[in-house]
């Protein structure tokens, strides 16, 4: 069997580099930056009022309560036609840019108005309530790096700079297909002998999150000029191919022999669990992920190859879900020679990360995986979490965040 790791670096470095096009921001989520950002100016990009109130010379309120003169109104907007001297004031409003000669705004909150005048009853030294110009962010400062996936803070940030075509790496077109006599669509009848095909609509969701253009195959027969045909649509159609079913070891799995013929595809059994039957090469030189066709694995073999290929494809630094430090609640048993991806719920008590099984661990048993919030790692060598042991918890529902060099080397 090969080591995990082994498989992933290899997956990775086969990977090309999808190109770098200028798109419009509101279709840049989940895009990953092609080129170091930086700030075409300050952000604000002048002194500004933090509140509501009146903006003041701090010297002036050091004894209050006082009264001072208001001069004008200053809305978000609007500048101040004159400038603050002592025993003055100017009514402002969030966001509305400093009168020349404030230092500090007082809020409406510690204010006492009345006609043209405003009796202040706080002191408030200088600085107070004033958001200076490039206070967020100094123009020409670099924001972002190459590789940043653009979630909705990246958006308004890059808004704010004045970006409305940031240059990412493009979005991958995936297409997906199962693979397989048995399964029948989710709205078909079963007949004996027949299961619905709960692997596609899993995979396409799981491409939709992570940004991916998906092209639904459908379900493909065992036959294999059916077979030959829809993957070489499919090759044709996408920047990768995703299939489910047909890479084990039975005398029906048609994949590998039909694969064989349409280009270069090693099929390797993976010293994971599980997982562990799975296919990765080239069909007319697309990228091709045959996962195994039982639904766990098929989502594990996902997490663990397609997931990080896709994203080193578009420029992701970050390919890997986070790891956090657990304890395991019950003991658990997993196969010593591989490593194993164990189904758990999490809860955060007394300070650390608590994990205890979901339910079922056999490959089949999706409820468990719905019911988990991450997987517990056993490595290879280890054989046995015994309840209060140590353990690694994969946290699948969170965002990427490790990179391929800090888990592969």
């Amino acid at each position: 069997m090969r080591p995990l790791g082994d498989a992933q670096r290899d997956v990775l470095a086969a990977m090309p580099l999808l190109p770098a096009a200028e798109v419009p921001l509101g279709e840049a989520l989940g895009l990953a930056t092609a080129a170091a950002v930086r700030a075409a100016h300050d952000v604000p990009p002048f002194t500004n009022s933090a509140m509501d109130g009146y903006a003041v010379l701090a010297a002036d309120v050091a004894g209050a309560p006082v009264e001072l003169e208001v001069l004008e109104d200053v809305p978000a907007g609007s500048v101040a036609t004159r400038p603050i001297g002592p025993g003055t004031a100017i009514k402002i409003m969030t966001g509305a840019p400093l009168p020349e000669g404030a230092d500090a705004v007082v809020k409406v909150e510690d204010t006492e108005p009345g006609e043209g005048r405003v009796r202040i009853l706080a002191a408030h030294p200088a600085g107070t309530a004033v958001r200076p110009a490039g206070g967020d962010v100094a123009a020409g400062q670099a924001v972002l790096g190459a590789g940043v996936r653009l979630g909705a803070a990246h958006l308004g940030m890059l808004a704010s700079f004045g970006v409305a075509r940031p240059l990412v790496r493009r979005r991958p077109v995936v297409a997906v297909m199962s693979t397989g006599d048995e399964v029948l669509a989710v709205d078909e009848p079963l007949p004996p002998g027949k299961i619905h095909d709960s692997n596609r609509p899993m995979l396409v969701a799981l491409l939709g999150e992570l940004g991916a253009d998906v092209v639904d195959m459908g379900i493909v027969r065992d036959e294999p000029g059916t077979l030959r045909a829809a993957l070489e649509g499919a090759a044709g159609k996408a920047d990768a191919v995703v299939s489910s079913g047909g890479v084990s070891m039975g005398e029906y799995d048609l994949v590998k022999a039909v694969l064989r013929e349409l280009g270069h595809v090693e099929f390797w059994q993976v010293a994971m669990q599980p997982a562990k039957p799975f296919a990765f090469g080239q069909v007319a030189g697309t990228p091709l992920f045959g996962l195994p066709g039982n639904p766990v694995s098929s989502v594990v073999a996902f997490e663990q190859f397609v997931r990080p290929g896709l994203l080193t494809m578009m420029g992701a630094t970050a390919v890997f879900r986070p790891q956090v430090d657990g304890v395991m609640d019950e003991a658990v048993s997993t196969a010593e020679e591989k490593t194993v991806f164990v189904r758990v719920q999490v809860e955060w008590r007394d300070g650390a990360w608590h994990a205890r099984p979901s339910g079922g661990q056999s490959s089949n048993v999706l409820s468990a995986l719905a019911a988990a919030g991450a997987y517990a790692v056993v490595p290879v060598g280890t054989g046995e979490v015994p309840a209060g042991g140590a353990v690694a918890l994969e946290m699948f529902r969170w965002p990427e965040a490790r990179s391929a060099v800090e888990v592969l080397g």
